[in-house]
Order: C-alpha cells, then sequence, then structure tokens
C-alpha cells in the first residue's frame, strides 16, 4: 500500500542543517528505521505530524487545496528518503517541515502562487462572525497575508514556522540552516517590521 493510500485513510484533521545534538531514539527516530525494511511503519509518523506540516504549509500557500497537495508530497518524499533520515539530529518534525518548504519552494518554482497565510489572524478569528465581522475579517486577512509576502523571504520562513507549524526557535533554525539565537532574532525583527507595517496602515 502507497503512503498516498495510507493518508487517504486517515484525513487531515483540519482539511538541511541538523541540530548537533544526540538524544535517545524516540518513536518517530524508531518508525523511520523500521520504514527502511517495512514502508507501512512510517504511517505513524504520518498521524503524529500530519497537522504541523499542513499548518505550516498553509501559512505558506494561497489555497487550502494547495496546503494538502503539498503535505502529501511531502510525506511521500519523506517516505522515499526515509534511508537518509538521521535520529542524530532536531527531530522528526524539523525533517518533515524543511521537506515541506522544498516542496513549496518547488511548487513556486514551477509558476503557482505561494505566499504567507494569516496563521496568526486566523487563531483569534471569531468562529460566529457577523456579516460585517467576516467583511473586515477578510479584508485585515489580506493586508496581514500582503505584509507578510513584503518580508525577507528569511523572516517570512521563521514567521510561518513559528505560527504555522507551532515549531521552537530550535526547530525552526535546523529548517533554516540558522542557530537558535540567529532564528530568534529572525522572527523578531520579522514581528517588529509587521507591527511597523500595520502602524503605517492606521
Amino acid at each position: 500500500m502507497s503512503l498516498r493510500s495510507v493518508m487517504q485513510v486517515i484525513p487531515l484533521s483540519v482539511r538541511g542543517h541538523p541540530a548537533d545534538v544526540d538524544r535517545p531514539l524516540d518513536e518517530d527516530d524508531e518508525a523511520a528505521l523500521a520504514a527502511r525494511e517495512r514502508p507501512m511503519a512510517f504511517a505513524p509518523v504520518y498521524e503524529r505530524h500530519r497537522d504541523a506540516v499542513w499548518r505550516y504549509l498553509r501559512a505558506r500557500c494561497r489555497s487550502e487545496d494547495d496546503a494538502v497537495e503539498l503535505t502529501a508530497v511531502t510525506f511521500e518524499r519523506a517516505l522515499s528518503a526515509v534511508h537518509g533520515y538521521s535520529p542524530r539530529g532536531a527531530g522528526m518534525r524539523a525533517w518533515l517541515v524543511r521537506i515541506a518548504r522544498n516542496a513549496a519552494i518547488d511548487h513556486d518554482r514551477r509558476g503557482r502562487a505561494l505566499a504567507a497565510s494569516a496563521a496568526v489572524l486566523d487563531a483569534q478569528r471569531d468562529p460566529h462572525p457577523t456579516p460585517d465581522e467576516a467583511l473586515l475579517a477578510s479584508d485585515e486577512r489580506e493586508l496581514l497575508m500582503a505584509r507578510l509576502r513584503a518580508l525577507p523571504s528569511a523572516q517570512r520562513d521563521a514567521i510561518a514556522l513559528r505560527f504555522g507549524a507551532g515549531m521552537t526557535a530550535r526547530e525552526i533554525g535546523a529548517v533554516l540552516g540558522k542557530g537558535e539565537e540567529a532564528t530568534q532574532k529572525t522572527i523578531s525583527r520579522g514581528l517588529a517590521r509587521l507591527r511597523e507595517a500595520y502602524r503605517d496602515d492606521h
């Protein structure tokens, strides 16, 4: 059974540079090592990390459909590359998001739109807005997306990883090839630029 078949059975709930760290093997490491001989052993990794990967990709893509498609691509690539996974490093989630980031970059190179989304704004949105509130939220979301797209790529990626995938600065650093302190500065600078842009717009 292919991983795509596994993902059809387990739906989405919402429809580098490894760190130099020694750590004991965890469930993800054991599953990845087992998947080298039995691909179906990778299924629990998909179950544990599909949402984080999807949220990150949703923060990079204009549409939910693109994020869903690239999530599938990410896990297919991960399964194909599982022989190259090393338990020594920042862990499975950082490895998967690094693959997701590359898939998103490839997607953009094919001429399809790639942009950061308003993940933070989405998390704060009222689930039952009035029509006027819904219109205002839509306008604000478009403004925030435009501001995010205007950030330098490193800041945009770091913010998408932090608020889209819920990753720590250390994990983000493993994806972007930066140290933890440098990553935190990148996030802080990006957020400062967003605040400045917000003040200029109001």
